[in-house]
């Protein structure tokens, strides 16, 4: 990498990224922009479009390909079919981004087995298996990106909604583990923690007036973030100015944490 074009630090041309929850929001933003960087992308959503819908339309736009698939990430058998369909088509991503995730709120003592299950399923262990099923083949090439979308709440508890934090904290455990395993091989494994972002998953916050001014009150900067927010830090991350970068998880939460 030379230190005298650092635009080269942030090329992506011929690199493939695959983007789980690619669909919209943050998913959607990350697709976009490492897409902006040169790289293919393969997205998967649970209810993608046939020919990718907006993102497919957002990557074509920037010249790159764009290659869909639907999973239900809270099937363990889908998403081991996703990896066989990658596998079929010759499909090796050098940048997996997971951001599939899911969220359910209920008081603690309301929250049913039924809902921590999803939960745990698709923020967790999915993401757990697609990134060993996927990894396998960036160890054999010595060469790849891992980005995990954790949360604000994998540094704090939350407000009714214990199995997201749960599964948010063990994201960024997850990412320290890999990190320490896979570093010396090559491959880098960090994760984004996005503060209150305008998505469909904090829907609920934005329209509660009390709820949603009490954020703001918090929030040095002001404002919620929007999944745009989260394109630089995932890019960054994505690409070789990251290459001595693992095990961290960034906050982009416009300074919530440090209040």
């Amino acid at each position: 990498m030379s230190v005298h074009d650092p635009a080269a630090w942030f090329d992506l041309a011929g690199k493939t990224a695959l983007v789980t929850g690619c669909r919209r929001g943050i998913g959607r933003a990350a697709a976009t922009g490492l897409a902006a960087a040169g790289a293919d992308i393969v997205g998967v959503s649970a209810s993608l479009e046939q020919d990718g819908g907006d993102v497919g339309a957002d990557v074509r736009a920037c010249g790159r390909a764009f290659t869909g698939f639907r999973c239900d990430f809270s099937d363990r058998d889908a998403v081991y079919k996703l990896v066989a369909d990658l596998g079929e088509m010759a499909l090796q991503p050098d940048i997996l981004v997971n951001n599939a995730g899911t969220i359910a709120r209920r008081p603690a003592a309301e929250h049913s087995d039924d809902l921590w299950d999803r939960v745990l399923a698709v923020n967790l262990t999915a993401q757990f298996v697609l990134t060993r099923e996927l990894g396998r083949g960036m160890l054999d090439r010595g060469a790849g990106k891992v980005v995990f979308v954790a949360s604000l709440l994998s540094f704090q508890g939350g407000i009714n909604v214990p199995g997201y934090t749960a599964s948010k904290s063990g994201l960024v455990g997850l990412t320290k583990a890999l990190a320490n395993e896979w570093a010396g091989r090559g491959v880098n494994v960090n994760a984004v923690a996005p503060g209150y972002i305008k998505t469909d998953n904090t829907r609920a916050l934005q329209d509660d007036p009390d709820r949603s001014a009490e954020i703001l009150a918090r929030i040095p900067a002001r404002r919620w973030g929007t999944p745009g927010d989260l394109t630089g830090a995932i890019l960054f991350l994505s690409s070789s100015a990251a290459d001595y970068v693992h095990g961290s998880v960034l906050p982009v939460d416009g300074g919530w944490l440090a209040r």
